[in-house]
């Protein structure tokens, strides 16, 4: 086992995080669709978001990666069979070749191992797929259309909960997003025709897992192998294949002083890795690198919440904070919210954590950041309401006041 002691090993693991990540370049996946289609690839999963005060997780994550991305192309690759839509730990874009893997979870929730809908109203759902298998795929607002004009089976809340049943039990995929949208089909009739549907063992499962995460992550838990799944006997076998290659000197163990230990590829520590840049991220409360919340207080020291799900009386940073990443360091915190008739970006508050770095560094790098998150989510102005620490408004507004109106007059020319 190693020991990570001292300033310099933490900042290490911290770069071997971020740049699995594909945090640390430019364009590490390359730009635009193809990017879009690697970094999925590269990361396993992208969550999809409901919450819409800014543009949404699924889009968010891949433009925090991939230059010149558009929230069109997660649909075009969803069309193009690239990723297919289920759940991993919550639901989300998955690349297509690890269809296999979404299996085991189908097979439980048919066979009712698990349960999606305790008591799922198999007649309802017998004679949606009919309909489905006859007329062609189902847009979710074509049964509710049904409903206003039919009675009896055709009932909205049924009849929904009998097509997320036959989804999640893998009779149906989805084939089309139109924004919340989604167009059901027969999943023989949207999975392309090359994919494995070969059911994996535990042993392949696990396998698949510890490979996904190490390549996404650089390092990882046990816990956070296997997070939020579930699957007792999936558990185990993640915890047996890592004994066995750490055995096997394949994998090594670092400890961190808190005592946490993590899984590393054997050697990653003295890996060369990308040099930091000086730019500002601002990332989604579910982007794939803070989503495990205790990994990142471990790795990162920075305790993070997202507060949309705590009492307005409760909240400390305000109802959908986006974390604040500047080279090696998440350093802040911002609350924000598109208004997306009024094409305004408000920043109702800026909290800025105790980071060391240059002050006016940092503000010319988050105006940078800010400018661009402005034309992501399609605003043509922005306003800065509060800041912490207060000292830093002054300097802070007048930055903004000068974006405000550069985009102005950029937009008069």
């Amino acid at each position: 086992m190693i020991i990570i002691k001292g300033a310099h090993d933490l900042k290490r693991i911290r770069r071997m995080a971020l740049d699995a990540q594909g945090l640390l370049q430019a364009q590490p996946y390359g730009r635009g669709l193809a990017g879009a289609r690697a970094a999925i690839r590269h990361l396993g999963y992208v969550q999809i978001d409901t919450i819409s005060v800014v543009e949404r997780a699924h889009h968010h994550v891949l433009h925090s990666r991939v230059p010149n991305f558009t929230p069109v192309m997660n649909n075009q690759m969803l069309l193009d069979r690239d990723i297919f839509e289920y759940w991993t730990h919550a639901a989300a874009f998955i690349p297509i070749n690890d269809f296999r893997f979404s299996l085991p979870y189908k097979h439980a929730i048919k066979s009712g191992q698990t349960h999606w809908f305790k008591t799922p109203d198999k007649k309802l759902m017998k004679e949606l797929l009919v309909r489905i298998a006859s007329d062609g795929p189902l847009r979710s607002r074509d049964l509710e259309a049904i409903t206003t004009k039919r009675a009896g089976w055709w009932d909205w809340k049924p009849a929904k909960k009998a097509l997320e049943q036959l989804y999640m039990q893998g009779d149906l995929m989805v084939r089309n997003r139109e924004g919340f949208q989604k167009t059901y089909d027969l999943t023989e009739r949207v999975l392309p025709a090359q994919v494995n549907t070969a059911m994996p063992s535990t042993e392949e499962f696990a396998a698949h897992m510890l490979d996904q995460q190490l390549r996404c992550h650089g390092l990882a838990s046990l816990k956070g192998l296997s997070y939020l799944r579930r699957d007792k006997t999936l558990r185990a076998a993640i915890k047996t294949l890592v004994d066995e290659r750490v055995a096997q000197g394949s994998l090594e163990q670092l400890q961190l002083s808190s005592g946490e230990v993590f899984i590393a590829e054997a050697g990653a520590l003295e890996r060369p890795l990308p040099r930091l840049s000086k730019r500002l991220l601002i990332l989604s409360p579910f982007d794939n690198c803070v989503i495990q919340r205790e990994r990142l207080k471990v790795l990162f020291e920075y305790d993070y919440q997202i507060e949309c799900y705590v009492p307005e009386a409760k909240r400390k940073y305000g109802y959908f904070s986006l974390p604040l990443l500047y080279r090696d360091q998440f350093i802040g915190r911002m609350d924000c919210k598109a208004h997306r008739k009024e094409r305004h970006l408000e920043i109702k508050s800026l909290h800025f954590e105790n980071h060391g770095f240059d002050e006016e560094l940092v503000n010319a790098t988050f105006i940078d950041a800010v400018s661009q998150f402005k034309q992501f989510q399609n605003c043509d102005t922005v306003a800065l309401i509060d800041v912490y620490p207060r000292n830093l408004d002054h300097n802070l507004q007048r930055a903004f006041t000068s974006l405000d109106m550069n985009m102005q007059k950029a937009n008069t020319l």
